[in-house]
């Protein structure tokens, strides 16, 4: 199963599930990260079995405590910023480098940081090794911004393994992180 796929299996599979341990199987380790995250975030317990090219995950319900959904202060914008691209516009590829490193650069030195940098599809590439915008990235990090990378996306351009700053991150938190953002700005 592609993402989301696992992730919204293992949701259906804890609302069905009575007390207990049920398995997923999945084949990629990013699916397998995606789902222990989930797992953890809903209380569970999650065991993690590598076997044969696959991961097993063997969860139980309600042995942990829920990760806490962190909320903003009152009148705090939640401000996310989309990047569909390692490039910034249409055109040339060495400016279209050029460009998303400035953009990048120019936002980090700005007061009010984001408060999310979603990296989807070709914008991966960003938070990997021997990006050009890595320094930045990391310092966007470091200043409180979470950065969430697509792991079918660092799967498919063979960066997996390779993230340097940030986490990886799937199509359900993606959207739901669109949903909540009370501002989203795609350069």
């Amino acid at each position: 199963m592609s993402c989301p796929q696992p992730v919204l299996t293992a949701k259906r599979s804890l609302e069905n599930a009575g007390e207990g341990v049920f398995t997923l199987i999945v084949d990629q380790s990013s699916s397998c990260e995606n789902v222990k995250r989930f797992a953890l975030s809903q209380g569970c317990s999650p065991e993690v079995e590598e076997k044969e090219g696959s991961y097993r995950l063997h969860i139980r319900k309600g042995k942990e405590k829920a990760r806490e959904v962190v909320r903003l202060p009152e009148n705090k914008e939640d401000v996310v910023v989309y990047i569909h691209s390692h490039l910034l516009g249409i055109g040339d590829e060495a400016l279209g480098r050029f460009l998303m490193k400035n953009f990048l650069k120019t936002l980090s030195d700005l007061q009010t940081k984001p408060n999310r940098l979603i990296l989807i599809n070709s914008g991966v590439k960003l938070a990997a090794q021997e990006s050009e915008a890595l320094e930045t990235l990391i310092k966007f990090s470091e200043s409180g911004t979470e950065i969430l990378a697509c792991g079918t996306c660092l799967d498919f351009y063979g960066l997996s393994g390779k993230l340097k700053v940030g986490r990886v991150s799937n199509m359900v938190e993606i959207v739901r992180s669109l949903l909540n953002g009370s501002r989203v700005i795609r350069p």
